[in-house]
């Protein structure tokens, strides 16, 4: 079986991420493509990527973000899907007197678009849920493999306690009930970063990294995520 998705999957700076703990538990072969900075458009574009999926068994696949894919008002990097290429006519358009010149990344520029207390920025939003809804149906309908689906919400706080700004650009359940019906199956699980959770004292990074690490779960959040797929894959196996 194969897990793809981002940076979760991955299992950036833990030791043990939940393809591994899966592994052990299932004793069987579980192969990890999750990938850094992997949003909707290195998912779907990587002819490499659906052979793979197409010869193994049973695929997880961890939903991606919805700000890394290239769409009517900005392009990503194919690869690094966190960075921003160029906005398009499109959204110079829509925003006349923002200078898009310093944004290079997506979370930059939706944090430029919220400047703006308008509702030019659902405009923009509306565009990547249609886009991501459109690319996401079509990989599982190209994916020949039983997917369960990995609904993964990261939950991050500001210092004032309240949900952060970036909360307002996740995929929505609406999105997952769209797509859902084009998988094997589904599960959702929830998980704070470490730097809002005792976990970060069990991560591996170099000093200099802490700051990344805080952004990223750890070893406790990736075996519950094991543990909540368990159930899945024993029904399809």
């Amino acid at each position: 079986m194969v897990c793809t998705g981002g940076d979760e999957t991955f299992g950036r700076f833990v030791d043990r991420p939940f393809a591994a703990i899966l592994e052990e538990k299932l004793d069987r072969r579980c192969l990890n493509l999750g990938s850094l900075f992997c949003g909707v458009d290195a998912l779907c574009s990587d002819k490499g990527l659906f052979d793979l999926l197409n010869g193994s068994e049973l695929c997880i696949l961890q939903a991606p973000s919805l700000l890394g894919q290239s769409n009517h008002f900005y392009r990503v990097h194919s690869r690094r899907n966190d960075r921003v290429l160029a906005p398009t006519e499109a959204l110079i358009d829509l925003y006349p007197e923002v200078d898009f010149t310093d944004v290079h990344f997506v979370c930059h520029l939706m944090a430029r678009l919220q400047e703006h207390s308008d509702a030019r920025v659902e405009v923009v939003v509306e565009e990547l849920r249609r886009n991501w809804v459109r690319q996401i149906s079509g990989l599982l309908r190209k994916v020949e493999t039983p997917v369960i689906l990995l609904c993964l919400q990261i939950l991050r706080q500001t210092d004032g306690g309240k949900q952060s700004e970036a909360a307002a650009f996740t995929v929505t359940d609406k999105m997952f009930e769209a797509i859902r019906p084009l998988s094997a199956g589904s599960v959702e699980v929830s998980a704070h970063v470490s730097g809002q959770s005792d976990e970060l004292e069990d991560m591996l990074f170099g000093t200099l990294q802490q700051p990344m690490a805080e952004h990223m779960i750890g070893p406790a959040a990736h075996r519950a995520i094991a543990d909540a797929l368990l159930p899945a894959i024993r029904d399809l196996t």
